[in-house]
């Protein structure tokens, strides 16, 4: 085993300090990744905070994980010793279960392990995450990180890359599309330059009028105020695809409207009450309305290939870990265009 140096919380009032913890040896079967930089996912203040519920102390946060391999398995095939290479929302499943055999393994019947803030398949073993100095995991749940791409930069797509690129591929975009973003933030802003790297023409939905020059920058094509109700009118039956990337209450049938016959309009933000939606604004166009869930781990390494292919990363302010906590302060204020990268190596 080695000792790792991380940051972590050790209650949901307390702020995230030093902290070191043994991470296992590493078996036939795993690599053992140098972390080099880390993303914020809004998630990880969400459990720091253990505002969803059943949060583990201590708890390592992060699972936008990248750098190099320092150490491999005798069995592994798929890396070496200073490759680039990444971890995202998981860190291994059942894979023989039918969601697993389908390549869902974020939706393993056994439960998935997840990065952090969970535990290893077998249940008693607590996962912690990337905002720490190294991580093994087995390399079946490891993925490949392009040289071409800027790493610190690439360190999101782990999670914000692939939340916004699996819905857009489970609806087939292409070009000519018309594809609607709701939200301009570290989702929305992924959503843009993906749905326009694959042809779309691509709409920013947002309340923020301030928002359309850097919409426009990150690739969208036209602009929509949703704070003015005539855009609904306008924009109304246009739309072939939906990503909604909000978290705040709205209403869900507004934009229903705004989607043409048989559009579909995918929920990647979760409010924190249940919003009402009218049948109606289903039943009359054959439409559409469904969620979506990061992606499991060959679709997520499809992502990144195409990320490498299309030279698309994240719009990143790079921090060294020691201000992890402003950080998180900065978040509640969305004081961050558009997502916050630890650097690893300051530890």
């Amino acid at each position: 085993m080695a000792i790792a140096k991380a940051y972590a919380a050790t209650s949901p009032s307390a702020p995230l300090t030093p902290f070191q913890f043994e991470r296992r040896a590493v078996g036939p079967h795993d690599i053992q990744i140098e972390i080099a930089y880390c993303g914020i996912c809004h998630s990880d203040l969400h459990q720091v905070r253990d505002e969803w519920g059943g949060s583990k102390f201590p708890m390592v946060p992060g699972h936008e994980i990248v750098g190099r391999v320092a150490a491999v398995g005798a069995h592994v095939k798929g890396f070496k010793a200073g490759d680039l290479a990444g971890v995202g929302c998981m860190v291994d499943s059942c894979r023989t279960c039918p969601s697993c055999q389908r390549h869902f393994e974020q939706f393993c019947e056994k439960g998935a392990a997840f990065t952090y803030n969970s535990f290893e398949m077998d249940k008693k073993t607590p996962t912690q995450g990337g905002y720490s100095s190294s991580v093994v995991v087995d390399e079946a749940f490891a993925l490949k990180v392009s040289p071409k791409l800027d790493l610190a930069a690439a360190a999101p797509l782990l999670c914000a890359g692939i939340t916004t690129y699996s819905p857009l591929r489970r609806f087939n975009t292409k070009k000519g599309d018309k594809v609607g973003v709701v939200g301009l933030g570290g989702l929305g802003h992924m959503a843009v330059k993906l749905a326009a790297a694959m042809g779309a023409e691509v709409t920013m939905l947002s309340t923020s009028k301030s928002k359309e020059a850097d919409a426009r920058k990150l690739g969208a094509h036209h602009f929509g105020l949703t704070s003015d109700d005539a855009t609904f009118k306008r924009l109304a039956g246009q739309f072939d695809l939906i990503i909604d990337t909000i978290s705040a209450p709205h209403d869900y049938n507004k934009y229903l409207g705004l989607l043409r016959l048989e559009g579909a309009m995918v929920l990647l933000g979760v409010p924190p009450e249940p919003t009402p939606v009218a049948a109606g604004s289903l039943i009359f166009g054959h439409k559409v309305l469904t969620g979506s869930l990061i992606g499991g781990i060959k679709e997520t390494q499809e992502m990144l290939d195409f990320c490498a292919e299309h030279s698309i990363v994240s719009e990143i302010e790079l921090i060294p870990v020691q201000q992890v906590n402003e950080a998180y302060e900065r978040m509640l204020k969305n004081d961050v265009r558009y997502r916050f990268v630890l650097d690893m190596k300051t530890l």
